[in-house]
Parts: C-alpha cells; structure tokens; sequence
C-alpha cells in the first residue's frame, strides 16, 4: 500500500516496481535492500520512501501490481461452480508461474519479518477475502449456498490444497482436477449446512 504523498509517474512506478520484482527474485526477501532497488531503476532512496514506508509494503504492491498475480480477478460466470472454477483456474495459473515463485519465497519471509507479515495480512489477504466474500453473496443471492456459509472455507481449503498439490506433490493441476477440487470438496464444504 502507497504512503500518502504526490504521485509517482505511472511509468516511473512501473520501472520501481519490476525493478523490485527482479532484486527480490535474485536475493530473496531477507536480503533485498531498497538501496539495490533505487540504484537499479535510477531512483533515490528518498523517492521509495516517499512513497512506501518500508520494504514490506514495497515487495507487496510490486507484488499486487505484477499483471499474471492477479487471480482474484472477480469471476461472475453465473454459478457457484463456475465461479469457483475459474478462481481456482487463476489461482492455478499463479501459482504455477513466475509470481508463485515469489510468493513462495515470501511464504518463508514472513515468519522472520514480522512487518512483512503485517503488510501481508492487511493488503494482499484482504483483497482475496473480498473477492471470495462477492462470490459467496452472489451464490447465497442465487440460492446455491446458505446465508450463514463459513467466508473462510474457500480460502482456507482451496489455498491450502492447491499449495500442496502444485508445490510439493508436483501433481497436475487440469481442468479435471479442478473440478474435482469444486464438486467434490468444496461445494459441498460450503453447502454443508443445506443437508444438516
């Protein structure tokens, strides 16, 4: 998240951006320095600061700004099943390119930093449960799922699922899988509460 303060040139934010998407898969979080980053897209420190207040919240808006990350893309294909499809299509696509790399790398840095996990939490994490949170009420509204579904569920399992299979079974993600992964356990997680 930005700091309060003038603008940045779009064009010049880009450079700072990617600039810190590359030292950051060069060196790792632990090991980035805001000088390396500001030597390297021909900026000063002061120009960074000015603009994030630290390091975290820089790794996490170049992050969020990197075009493949975004799967959180708001999915209204008209079902529940179809919604949960193509999140968990971009959710795959992520974690399977570049931008799940870093992530992955993050993943170990906020254990150690505890602004990084702060930044984490209030940005990035925030911005998918709100993306799941629309989805929800669009199914709800539809009557797919009851009014009380537990919000975390889908983060909390498809997340936790998709992060084993990708990264350490190694097991393909395709288009079956993924609808094994909505129709066999996630549907009905969510729905549970229609067969009580």
């Amino acid at each position: 998240m930005e700091a309060a303060g003038p603008k940045l040139d779009p064009e010049r934010e880009r450079t700072i951006l990617t600039t810190t998407l590359e030292v950051l898969a060069e060196t790792g979080y632990e090991a980035l320095r805001l000088d390396t980053v500001a030597a390297r897209a021909k900026a000063s420190k002061a120009t960074l600061y000015r603009h994030w207040p630290g390091k975290a919240e820089l790794v996490v808006h170049a992050v969020q700004c990197y075009e493949q990350y975004d799967f959180a893309k708001d999915a209204d294909t008209g079902s529940l099943r179809g919604d949960l499809i193509a999140t968990l299509a971009g959710m795959r696509d992520m974690m399977s390119g570049p931008p799940g790399q870093l992530m992955t790398g993050l993943v170990a840095a906020l254990q150690k930093d505890a602004d990084l996990a702060r930044v984490v939490r209030t940005s990035m994490l925030e911005d998918k449960q709100q993306v799941t949170r629309r989805l929800l009420d669009r199914a709800i509204a539809r009557g797919e799922l009851p009014a009380d579904t537990d919000p975390d569920i889908f983060q909390e399992v498809a997340t936790g699922v998709m992060f084993m299979r990708i990264f350490l079974s190694g097991e393909p993600v395709d288009e079956k899988y993924l609808a094994h992964l909505a129709d066999d356990i996630l549907i009905p997680l969510m729905a549970r509460r229609f067969n009580d």
